[in-house]
């Protein structure tokens, strides 16, 4: 077990491969013009050497989203409402009949139903889940992709170390930053300055997601546009000959590898207009379907840590309709997520990804007058699958009637952990913060029944 929270190497992708690695990727046709053609290619040899780098994909549910309605159902008891339960792969693990994709999948997926949490408040509880700590006006906590990506990064690489795609962050957007990690390790934001995207209707087309900043600007010719970011870089360069502290360096830093990314291959990983349609709408057309056929592509050229948004502020907020909403929220999770994992699978990749589904706390199961459920953080579920995940199973168990965890109850801490653990990085590992204080990655423990023997 002593290489179970051992560090990855920050040594380049190229170097981690073999000569052996490479001519496979010249035969696969990694040197071609086409993208579309070298991904899966060179995913392949990636998930087959040993030294190959881990991912966590972070799906979260903005809003927080009803665990009675989806994984945690009570078929039979008052609070549990008229979806129906259906049988999943996995013998006596059943889900709710509004997502049978992902029941397919549940082989792979460890359904965490003993969370019990501290706050029902989106903003706050938002900040816990995603940091692991209460807001605490003396620090500014980094957010988990902040933390993980810092870990499981090439120094050396050209790709983003931590993409985030079309977070709402209304709630509150110090959840979403790297805190004192500093700019360095701030997220890459995909449809940053555009609205989130509410479910597509008959007749439209798919969810526009991309980088703004990766296209030239319009009349601007290329050489031109080249001529300005040398002068920039000149500028830069000069500025840091006088001024080495630590804002102008990180700032410098993130200017460096947005100039490495603009002009390396992983800026196509960005461009969905490369896959098929019939791929597009396998995942589905929304925001969150897009978002995870980008993220896959991410997780195909070396990203480490990518988080996909579904819904903004008031879709999984479902105190009114909740049947409704809930209903059409499955179809796009069970659509974008289930297509996600067939395929990191079908390209070697989901035992080095690790994925995580969860929002800010669970929903009441009791039903208010209203139709809807309201903010519940005391019983509520999260599900782990991956990369080191042992899957088809249900840790912990809640009451008959919701209310109550009964077994296995798990915090925010120990849960960021068992996350921590599956990714091969040591949760009581520690960075300093802002006010001279070291900070462990996590302060729970790792829940073992929830890990793979692999991990």
């Amino acid at each position: 077990m002593s290489n179970r929270f051992s560090n990855q190497s920050n040594s380049s992708l190229e170097t981690a491969l073999t000569r052996r690695d490479l001519l496979r990727l010249a035969a696969f046709g990694l040197g071609s013009a086409g993208t579309s053609g070298w991904m899966p290619a060179f995913a392949e040899a990636l998930a087959q050497n040993p030294h190959r780098r881990r991912h966590c994909v972070l799906l979260w549910m903005t809003g927080g989203p009803s665990q009675t309605d989806t994984f945690d159902m009570k078929p039979g008891h008052a609070n549990g409402g008229p979806f129906q339960e259906i049988a999943t792969s996995v013998p006596g693990l059943r889900f709710s009949e509004h997502l049978p994709k992902l029941a397919a999948h549940a082989d792979h997926l460890s359904v965490i139903r003993s969370l019990s949490t501290r706050e029902g408040d989106h903003g706050r509880g938002a900040y816990l889940m995603r940091t692991g700590h209460m807001p605490d006006g003396a620090i500014r906590f980094p957010t988990l992709g902040s933390l993980l990506s810092k870990e499981l990064r090439d120094e050396e690489g050209s790709v983003p170390h931590f993409v985030s795609i079309a977070p709402f962050r209304g709630v509150n957007a110090a959840a979403f930053e790297p805190g004192f990690l500093g700019p360095r390790f701030a997220p890459l934001v995909v449809n940053a300055a555009r609205p989130q995207q509410q479910p597509l209707q008959p007749g439209d087309g798919f969810a526009e997601l991309g980088l703004d900043d990766l296209v030239t600007p319009e009349g601007v010719e290329q050489s031109r546009n080249d001529g300005r970011l040398a002068l920039l870089q000149s500028a830069q360069q000069e500025f840091l000959s006088k001024h080495r502290s630590g804002s102008p360096v990180a700032h410098n830093t993130v200017l460096e590898r947005a100039l490495r990314l603009i002009h390396s291959r992983a800026a196509d990983a960005f461009d969905l207009s490369q896959e098929s349609a019939a791929v597009r709408e396998t995942y589905g057309r929304g925001t969150f379907g897009q978002g995870c056929l980008m993220a896959r592509r991410l997780i195909e050229v070396g990203v480490p840590f990518v988080e996909v948004s579904l819904g903004d502020f008031g879709r999984w907020d479902t105190h009114n309709d909740n049947f409704n909403m809930v209903r059409g929220l499955s179809a796009e999770l069970d659509a974008g997520w289930s297509s996600l994992m067939s395929d990191l699978k079908d390209r070697g990749l989901l035992e080095s990804t690790t994925i995580v589904w969860m929002g800010e706390f669970g929903r009441t199961p009791r039903i208010n007058g209203g139709a809807g459920r309201d903010h519940f953080p005391n019983a509520w579920s999260a599900v782990l699958a991956g990369g080191g995940i042992k899957g088809g199973q249900a840790y912990g168990r809640t009451s008959a009637d919701g209310m109550t965890v009964e077994e296995g109850r798990m915090d925010v801490g120990d849960l960021l952990a068992t996350v921590c653990a599956a990714l091969g990085v040591n949760p009581e590992q520690r960075n300093v913060s802002e006010v001279g204080r070291p900070i462990r990655i996590a302060e729970g423990k790792p829940v073992r029944d929830v890990l793979s023997g692999s991990t």
